[in-house]
């Protein structure tokens, strides 16, 4: 072999090498794949736990077309907490998403970031969904609201509720479903037929305590206010460490105008479940309705402590401090929600 032939022998085999060499110790393709589940995993904490930037990353993930509709339902149980008309507009476009999971969870986005009678506009167009646990829920998002709020959609309305009640009615050994078919009764003013629904949920299930609250409240609409609390003290003298009547007791003495006494269920309930962020907002509203300002900022800022996320404590919480005049406080709060949000509407509005 002659010589330039050699070394081109020689310069072949070496390329050959070279690009053996480089195949096997080449990154494989599927590296990218932990990445983008440890994007969504990182947004989806940052969201949860209220940390700078939360509202970005939520989104972002929120604008991808390749996550799974269970990831989309996680992202959309945290994006109440986030509103700005970025946060409305991907609700809105999951309210067209082929899984009816991904449509309902983007019902309850819709329920969290708008009020009513503007809700009735987005939501309203769903009543008319092909799959019934859709109308269903686009119904219940609509439920509380006035005729005047529903407008136009105040007929389709009625006709998914009758549906509903239809479908209910067939599962009368479910407690569920009757509990469902009282609050039906309830919205339509059916008094005894929401009174005979939630008796079939006691009798179905003794230690359903919510069935037990809905009686308790119905029996207030009819004015058998002493009915109401001999049950009422019953139910708390058989279950004293539920947490759930304690509060029930707190709300039923602030709607009979003892406020006072409301503070010890409240703060009861509280005690017995520390993490629920309901009970401890509520019981800050009635600390401050009573003029006791400081303990309610305490109530919320120990909220936030345990819920960094929660929008409605921080909003609360600012609105308190600027009511007792602690200005730096309020900078504080407010520098905080830019960083997680700087698009919230209470920024914008100059909270």
């Amino acid at each position: 072999m002659t010589q330039p032939r050699r070394y081109l022998a020689i310069s072949l085999l070496s390329a050959l090498i070279a690009a053996g060499l480089w195949y096997w110790m080449r990154p494989a393709p599927s590296a990218k794949i932990p990445a983008a589940s440890s994007s969504y995993s990182a947004a989806l904490a940052q969201a949860h736990n209220g940390q700078p930037g939360a509202a970005r990353v939520l989104y972002q993930q929120l604008a991808r077309t390749d996550l799974s509709d269970t990831r989309r339902v996680s992202l959309h149980a945290e994006l109440p907490n986030y509103p700005s008309p970025q946060a409305l507009k991907l609700a809105d476009a999951d309210l067209q998403h082929p899984s009816p999971q991904v449509r309902q969870a983007a019902i309850q986005s819709i329920v969290g970031l708008v009020p009513g009678a503007q809700r009735t506009l987005l939501l309203g167009p769903l009543l008319d969904d092909p799959e019934q646990s859709v109308r269903f829920a686009a119904a219940n998002a609509l439920l509380g609201l006035s005729p005047d709020e529903q407008g136009l959609y105040f007929g389709p309305l009625q006709q998914v509720i009758d549906e509903f009640e239809r479908e209910l009615k067939t599962r009368p050994d479910d407690p569920q479903a009757q509990g469902q078919l009282a609050r039906l009764y309830l919205h339509e003013g059916q008094l005894d037929e929401a009174r005979a629904a939630l008796e079939k949920v006691t009798a179905l299930d003794p230690q359903n305590l919510k069935a037990v609250v809905a009686q308790i409240e119905l029996l207030d609409k009819r004015g058998q206010t002493d009915t109401a609390r001999q049950l009422l003290a019953r139910q708390l003298e058989a279950h004293p460490e539920s947490a759930y009547l304690q509060h029930a007791l707190g709300i039923w003495l602030l709607n009979h105008g003892q406020t006072e006494y409301a503070l010890l269920g409240l703060a009861k309930a509280v005690e017995l479940e520390p993490d629920n962020s309901e009970y401890r907002y509520r019981l800050a509203i009635a600390l401050h309705d009573l003029d006791q300002l400081e303990a309610a900022q305490r109530q919320l800022e120990e909220l936030l402590q345990r819920q960094p996320a929660n929008r409605k404590a921080r909003v609360m919480l600012i609105r308190y401090w600027k009511e007792s005049g602690q200005i730096q406080n309020v900078q504080v709060l407010l520098a905080q929600m830019e960083q997680l949000n700087p698009d919230d509407p209470a920024l914008q509005q100059g909270l």
